[in-house]
């Protein structure tokens, strides 16, 4: 812990955090002090002017980032028959109906993206409570209830992530890998403020974005320099 502890005061150190960073430099500082001996993960959180307790301030959406985030997304599809098979020559890792129902109430939830068919909703909406707290209840909005499961699944191996406001106004989400190059991360930390921007709600008033930083998994935020009315 104390190796961490120096690890992170230096790396604390080389960051001004008062100064708000244009992205590329914030990048640079980011693979600079990724120096832990795994590839930290690199995230974003965004403090929006919104109160996402009324209904026309909810931010929430989808963004395929285009290099990905680097993680192996584990994806479970809830259909039957044609669709199950279509599910499973699409790469998902798990598959089923009732049974995978049973899986979830027990708590055995070996999933990062949950995608349904229009009639499992039937099945899957008994499981609100607990895929609900957890961000992977299915969700036609989002995608997640279609019946092209396979382009659903693909989205999710590609590289396409979910993003919502909490209640406290903050949007996070991981964006990448410190391995990643600085072009890689720029665009995919462009491409996340750009889904955020476009996502803008109707209720929204004053100063949208407020502050924005990025971190990797042990190092310092990193305050972006964001223009966003």
């Amino acid at each position: 812990m104390a190796g961490n502890g120096k690890r992170f005061e230096t790396a604390r150190g080389n960051v001004d955090r008062e100064k708000d960073y244009d992205l590329g430099e914030a990048v640079q500082l980011i693979k600079a002090n990724a120096s832990a001996k795994f590839d930290e993960t690199v995230e974003i959180a965004i403090n929006l002017g919104v109160d996402p307790r009324h209904a026309d301030q909810m931010v929430r959406g989808t963004v395929s980032l285009p290099h990905g985030t680097g993680k192996s997304l584990r994806v479970a599809v809830f259909a039957k028959g044609d669709k199950a098979a279509e599910a499973e020559a699409a790469g998902a890792d798990l598959v089923g109906a009732e049974e995978l129902a049973e899986q979830v109430q027990k708590g055995e939830i070996a999933f990062d993206r949950c995608i349904a068919t229009p009639d499992m909703m039937a099945v899957v909406g008994r499981l609100g409570k607990i895929l609900g707290p957890k961000g992977l209840m299915p969700n036609p909005k989002l995608g997640t209830v279609t019946p092209d499961v396979a382009g659903a699944i693909q989205a999710a191996k590609a590289g396409q992530i979910e993003f919502r406001v909490e209640k406290q106004g903050i949007i996070h989400a991981g964006v990448g890998k410190a391995s990643f190059s600085e072009d890689a991360l720029q665009e995919n930390i462009q491409a996340f403020i750009d889904a955020i921007q476009k996502a803008k709600p109707s209720g929204a008033k004053g100063t949208y974005m407020k502050r924005a930083s990025i971190s990797s998994t042990m190092g310092p935020g990193i305050r972006l320099n964001v223009h966003a009315g």
